[in-house]
C-alpha cells in the first residue's frame, strides 16, 4: 500500500511540473521587462495581452506615414529589445519606412534545455495574435513577422497552422528544428503558405548550416515566394554585418511589398 501511495505522489509532482513547465516564466519576463523600460532609447514600450498574461511589446513608428508593419520576434530566451538582431532590425526598419513592433516571446529559464520550449509553444499563437491585432487595429494593411533563430522556428510553427492573416515572414538564422513535434520546422515550412526570406550567415550555427538545403526544398513546396540568401562572413548573430542584415531584409521587403 505504501509502495502504491508513493508512486501516486511520484506520479502527482511529475504531473504539476508538467503542468509548470507549460507556462512562461513569467518572472524572467518581468525582469527583462523592467531591464528593457529602463534603458530604451528609441521606441516606445507597450502591454499587450495573449490572453493569458499582459506582456512587453516596443513599438517604433516608421520614419514617414506608412501602412506597412514588422512583428519582431527575438531567439531563444532574451527579449524584444537585444541587442544583436533585434534591436537593429527594429529600428532600422521603422527608419525606413517600417513601423515596428518588437514583442517578447514565451521564455524558460536560462538553464532550460533547448528542447525543453516545445513545452511552451501553445503559448506562441497568442502572442503573435496579438501583435497582429493590435497593429491591424490601428489600421496597418501590410504586416510581416520578422523573426530570429527560435523566433524564426516559432514563426513557422504559428504559420503552419490557424493564425492572424500576415503577408509574410523574415526568418534570420532559422534551423530545421526538432523533428516529431511544434518544433519542427521543416515538417511545417510547406503550410506556411506566404512569401519566405530564409536568411544566414555563412558561419552561422552548425544546425542552420546543415539545414540550409532541406529548408530550400521544403520553401519550394509552400507555394509561394521563397528565397534563401545567405552573407558571407556572418555569424548567427551578424556581428558586425548588422547593415548587410538590414540592407538585405530591407530590400526583400521592399521587393515583395
Amino acid at each position: 500500500m505504501h509502495r502504491v501511495t508513493s508512486r501516486l505522489a511520484a506520479c502527482a509532482a511529475f504531473l504539476l511540473l508538467a503542468e509548470v513547465g507549460l507556462a512562461s516564466d513569467l518572472d524572467k519576463e518581468k525582469r527583462w521587462a523592467e531591464q528593457v523600460v529602463d534603458a530604451l532609447l528609441d521606441g516606445e514600450a507597450i502591454e499587450l495581452d495573449d490572453g493569458r498574461h499582459p506582456f512587453l511589446a516596443i513599438e517604433t513608428e516608421s520614419a514617414e506615414p506608412s501602412t506597412r508593419a514588422a512583428v519582431i520576434m527575438h531567439g531563444t530566451g532574451v527579449h524584444p529589445n537585444w541587442p544583436t538582431v533585434v534591436l537593429p532590425l527594429r529600428v532600422g526598419l521603422a527608419e525606413a519606412g517600417w513601423h515596428t513592433l518588437s514583442i517578447q516571446m514565451p521564455v524558460l529559464a536560462n538553464e532550460a534545455e533547448h528542447a525543453a520550449y516545445a513545452t511552451i509553444y501553445d503559448w506562441v499563437p497568442g502572442r503573435i495574435d496579438a501583435a497582429v491585432g493590435h497593429l491591424r487595429q490601428a489600421g496597418f494593411e501590410t504586416v510581416v513577422l520578422v523573426a530570429h533563430s527560435q523566433g524564426s522556428t516559432m514563426a513557422v510553427y504559428y504559420l503552419a497552422g490557424e493564425h492572424a492573416p500576415v503577408e509574410g515572414l523574415v526568418a534570420v538564422g532559422m534551423s530545421g528544428g526538432i523533428p516529431g513535434g511544434p518544433m519542427d520546422t521543416l515538417a511545417q515550412l510547406p503550410g506556411v503558405g506566404l512569401p519566405v526570406l530564409d536568411l544566414y550567415g555563412s558561419e552561422d550555427l552548425p544546425e542552420v548550416l546543415a539545414s540550409a538545403a532541406q529548408r530550400a526544398r521544403q520553401g519550394g513546396l509552400t507555394g509561394a515566394a521563397y528565397s534563401q540568401v545567405v552573407v558571407g562572413g556572418a555569424d548567427h548573430f551578424f556581428d558586425g554585418e548588422e547593415a548587410e542584415l538590414l540592407d538585405t531584409v530591407r530590400q526583400w521587403l521592399q521587393d515583395s511589398y
